[in-house]
């Protein structure tokens, strides 16, 4: 198959406003997120190199040897085949090195929070869903400490050492559970997009092991780049060809990456019988070219995660699933690595966190 041709076929993409992005029913609970206006030295393009050197990070973890049999594609390692779902990003330092630096990026745009849910203090059980690095239950855990938290994933990939009311388990979310009903009170998700091929199915899930009463929060990002001045421009790398992966490998995989623009969070938690659902959404930059100086430092943040793996986001899908030429996939990565660090093009994405309420047990009698 050849590669993206240059007419994108991701027409709403290039300017939505939050309006078009939000979904009627539940409205947003609108962020405090300050407007996204370019800084007045957003030309200058030097104000924006990182460097390549970030410390790599020690995961290990006593699992059975079964599960430790990673696939290698290309150099990279992937989850291992003891599992049948496709993950389309890599296990490796390399990846986890990525996740730790995208969850620094959230820790800022929510000013340290790591939830929107109104938990309360008395939160005694918690389920991290797809924990990757662990890093979000390890902060939550710390945090709580009266709280039993528990994080899991396809690939033993977290750290050994943990606080004392953490551990991580061997599972895949995208098939039925192994915890019993009514476990926990607060279940968090986050980042699954690419990784889910029936979300009602995984909010079931959740619904069965939220306790009555208990709390599910899902965050997902919508990767397409976009731009409300039209700096994401037609025949960039952005538009042309980061949008277009994330469309095609898609319906390619059968498992979308548009979970915003389908609102498949909300629609999920509905079918599944979650009450009290709200949302909240947020633009997210590429870079430091806002001028608010939070909003900036998400954007570094953000490119530091991208500018540390992008292959790692990219390559299977481009080369595995969608078969584009992997000449052409050179040229690309080359070309998104200079307009990810470009001031002069004022890029975001959307996150947002949909959060809801398993009802109480009807009274007996």
């Amino acid at each position: 198959m050849s590669s993206p041709k240059s007419a994108s076929p991701l027409k709403a993409e290039t300017s939505p406003s939050p309006g078009k992005m939000r979904s009627q029913s539940p409205q947003d609970v609108h962020p405090t997120q300050p407007e996204l206006i370019p800084a007045d030295d957003a030309n200058d393009d030097d104000a924006s190199s990182f460097g390549d050197d970030l410390s790599e990070r020690e995961s290990t973890a006593s699992i059975t040897s079964s599960i430790l049999e990673y696939r290698t594609i290309e150099g990279r390692t992937f989850h291992s085949d003891r599992h049948d779902s496709e993950y389309f990003t890599p296990n490796d330092h390399q990846q986890i090195q990525s996740m730790d630096l995208n969850h620094h990026a959230l820790l800022l745009l929510l000013e340290g929070k790591l939830h929107v849910t109104p938990l309360g203090d008395n939160v005694q059980s918690v389920l991290d869903v797809g924990t990757g690095s662990g890093i979000w239950a390890m902060d939550f855990a710390d945090e709580n400490p009266q709280a039993s938290v528990t994080g899991t994933d396809l690939s033993p990939t977290q750290p050994s050492w943990v606080p004392p009311n953490l551990k991580f388990e061997i599972d895949d979310c995208a098939k039925p559970w192994s915890f019993p009903p009514s476990s926990f009170d607060f279940i968090h998700i986050r980042f699954l997009f690419g990784a889910i091929a029936d979300w009602t199915a995984l909010f079931k899930e959740a619904y069965r092991c939220c306790k009555p009463g208990g709390w599910i929060q899902s965050s997902e990002a919508e990767v397409l780049m976009c731009s409300d001045d039209g700096t994401v421009a037609e025949g960039s790398a952005m538009k042309e060809q980061w949008n277009q992966i994330w469309e095609e490998a898609g319906k390619k995989l059968g498992k979308s990456f548009l979970v915003i623009q389908e609102d498949l969070q909300r629609k999920g938690m509905e079918k599944a019988g979650f009450t009290d659902i709200q949302q909240v959404t947020y633009k997210v930059p590429m870079n430091t070219w806002p001028r608010d100086p939070q909003l900036s430092q998400v954007g570094r943040f953000i490119q530091l995660t991208m500018d540390n793996d992008i292959e790692g986001y990219t390559m299977y899908l481009w080369n595995h699933v969608l078969g584009w030429s992997k000449e052409d996939y050179q040229i690309f990565l080359m070309n998104m690595r200079k307009e990810m660090r470009s001031r002069k093009i004022h890029s975001y994405f959307y996150v947002r966190y949909v959060y809801g309420r398993k009802p109480q047990a009807e009274p007996e009698g």
